[in-house]
């Protein structure tokens, strides 16, 4: 049966919902984010449409505004999209006025367990490279500013990859958390009931809610999909924390004792600044955590030594 497990780390929650020893859908909650479903206080900053509704410095838009809320007025809003990273004044987080009283959001679950087995690191490193590879073909995932494109590409007749590069494109959606516009780019299939065939595989792979086109002629499909916070391929383009929080996570599984953090300087000049991410990890291990810079190592190379 289904079980959703989290790995509560330094600077990151990680959720993951296992099934057959697998993880079939990931999601990683930022330490400090305001996550979708929360419902918090705020004050109304602009009245007009999109409303902006502000929480300590977070600005909020509110697309459907704050009816008989005068500017400067408090009011109770629910986040229903977090923030993206990226600099596009659209993807600041959204919101949506309302009445309930102030609340978390609902959590997935609360089974404490080592995502390591479910093949959690496998998924990390599609989510930096974006790379997904199956039998016959692999995904090429890219987060653009107006949607997420996804192209199938692989050695097996086109008909064939058609169908089951999009079952792999769905599983892909699911497991990286990839919501909003996506466009998926298939081989060009030539009959119509291999394009039906491969449409009916997103059905079959990708739970509701979804919206979707037929696939065209040309092998191209768009779907959209509710978007709750930033896909994991989307935090993985904020590479120099991303990959200081994997190394924090690698880390924590070292023996006890005082450890040396090497890694590459951008990852280091970020631990630099997270002092408290240091001590947590120093209270994990029970001992002194330092910091050592190696331009030589990748991005992703990071690793604990003896000091």
């Amino acid at each position: 049966m289904p079980e959703w497990l989290i790995e509560r780390g330094i600077g990151e929650s990680r959720c993951a919902l296992v099934e057959d020893g697998e993880i079939v859908e990931a999601r990683i909650e930022l330490d400090g984010q305001m996550r979708a479903g929360t419902v918090i206080a705020a004050r109304l900053k602009q009245t007009s449409k999109p409303a902006i509704a502000i929480v300590g410095n977070v600005e909020f838009l509110l697309p459907r505004g704050a009816p008989g809320v005068s500017e400067g007025g408090t009011l109770n809003i629910e986040i229903t999209r977090e923030q993206i990273p990226g600099g596009e004044p659209w993807k600041r987080p959204l919101a949506r006025a309302t009445d309930e009283p102030v609340r978390d959001a609902p959590s997935v679950g609360s089974v404490a367990g080592d995502l390591s087995a479910a093949g959690w690191d496998d998924l990390i490193e599609q989510a930096r490279g974006g790379v997904v590879q199956f039998a016959g073909g692999e995904l090429r995932i890219s987060p653009t500013p107006a949607m997420t494109l996804i192209d199938v590409d692989g050695f097996l007749p086109p008909d064939e990859l058609a169908v089951l590069g999009a079952a792999e494109a769905a599983k892909a959606i699911r497991r990286l958390d990839i919501g909003g516009s996506i466009g998926i780019d298939l081989p060009t299939a030539g009959s119509k009931a291999a394009r039906q065939a491969a449409a009916a595989a997103i059905d079959e792979h990708l739970p509701q809610p979804f919206e979707r086109t037929a696939v065209n002629g040309f092998g191209f499909v768009q779907i959209v999909r509710p978007r709750l916070r930033a896909s994991l391929v989307e935090l993985a383009q904020d590479r120099a924390t991303f990959e200081a929080r994997a190394l924090l996570r690698r880390a924590a599984f070292e023996a006890a004792g005082a450890k040396r953090l090497a890694a590459h300087p951008a990852v280091i000049a970020v631990l630099d600044t997270k002092p408290d991410w240091r001590d947590a990890l120093a209270r994990q291990l029970g001992g002194a955590i330092s910091l050592r810079a190696d331009a030589s190592l990748a991005m992703s190379g990071g690793y604990a030594e003896h000091p």
